[in-house]
């Protein structure tokens, strides 16, 4: 699987998936990234690439991923981990190749977390000991801190547990803090333009901004760590920070709009995508299959670039087996998503 380049012309290859994702009619699920060797504890063929629970997109279609390490405890060790970045068309990752996919420095529990069409990318990092966050930015495979870190002597962090991005067409930038469940807003330039732009949403995990100008972010609620699936909360946020309760049960383990404005949420423990129409109203995507495990999705931006490679407005997953949380693959869902949930909630 790859990307060949032929003038302007980007030639997908992919394989079927080897996650078992039951997608409505007219859709198709293809490997998109995968590899093998994941985990060498068990056996060094293991299919799959290394744990992770974040991906992200840039406008140009590049996908970007981090290991998950002590965020939620699924590893013991150094907590700095990587970030991998993989080209348009996939990639199969082993551990001969892996340096090749490597991007920036490694970071303390990292999450990515959004795109931007200035092809920054942007990663929350905490300190769990001294309960300190920061917001970096990548470019060009550089780190620079962004907001957050270290505050001033007698200060309190801006930043304690920072989770999800969202950047709005202005370039402002939004970020959730889990431990004290609030939305920061910052400036294109770091500066905060309000700490508390958004409050009491619990112990938030994910954001993503809509067409209308509005925040939806997803959230574990009151929970301490996300063990009960009917705690979880969907929140929408005006621009002006008036926060709405759309969506309670599901915890969602990835959200992401699809380009025609409908959330699409994963619920990891359940293996369901479902969508959220604008006015809330539910609607059932898929199952995953019992043995499948969905950790997070997004959707590809829809530019010019995204165009030209085949892949604007498909959705990708990141999955792995409930048999080993290790190994995982990122599956790509293309079909007309827009259309099937406006039959659906007729």
């Amino acid at each position: 699987m790859g990307a060949v380049l032929c003038g302007l012309v980007i030639i997908l290859l992919v394989v079927p998936a080897a996650a078992e994702v039951v997608v409505p009619h007219g859709f198709t699920v293809q490997t998109y990234v995968s590899g093998q060797g994941a985990d060498p504890r068990r056996d060094f063929d293991t299919p799959g690439f290394p744990t992770f629970i974040t991906l992200a997109m840039d406008h140009v279609g590049t996908l970007y991923l981090a290991r998950s390490r002590l965020r939620f405890r699924e590893s013991q060790g150094e907590e700095l981990a990587p970030i991998y970045r993989f080209p348009v068309g996939g990639a199969r990752m082993t551990p001969e190749n892996e340096p090749h996919y490597l991007y920036g420095p490694p970071l303390r529990s990292p999450r990515v977390a959004a795109g931007s069409a200035q092809g920054e990318v942007f990663v929350s990092t905490y300190d769990r000991d001294r309960k300190i966050g920061a917001l970096y930015r990548l470019k060009d495979g550089r780190a620079s801190l962004f907001a957050g870190g270290t505050p001033p002597p007698a200060s309190p962090p801006l930043l304690r547990q920072p989770e999800g991005v969202a950047v709005d067409p202005s370039g402002n930038v939004y970020v959730v803090d889990g431990e004290q469940g609030t939305v920061v807003k910052l400036d294109p330039t770091g500066k905060v333009l309000d700490p508390r732009h958004v409050s009491g949403v619990g112990r938030g995990r994910m954001l993503t901004f809509d067409p209308k100008g509005r925040l939806w972010i997803g959230s574990d609620g009151p929970q301490e760590a996300s063990f009960q699936d009917a705690s979880g909360q969907i929140w929408r946020a005006t621009a002006e920070g008036t926060l709405t309760l759309i969506h309670h049960g599901p915890l969602p383990s990835g959200m992401s709009l699809s380009p025609g404005g409908f959330l699409f949420v994963g619920q990891r423990r359940a293996g369901k995508i479902f969508t959220l129409t604008p006015e809330g109203a539910r609607v059932e995507f898929t199952d995953l299959a019992e043995n499948t495990i969905l950790r997070t999705l997004t959707f590809a931006p829809v530019t010019p670039e995204t165009r030209r490679a085949g892949i604007a407005g498909d959705l990708f997953l990141a999955t792995s087996p409930r048999s080993n949380f290790a190994a995982v693959e990122v599956v790509r869902v293309t079909g007309p998503f827009d259309e099937f949930i406006q039959r659906q909630s007729r």
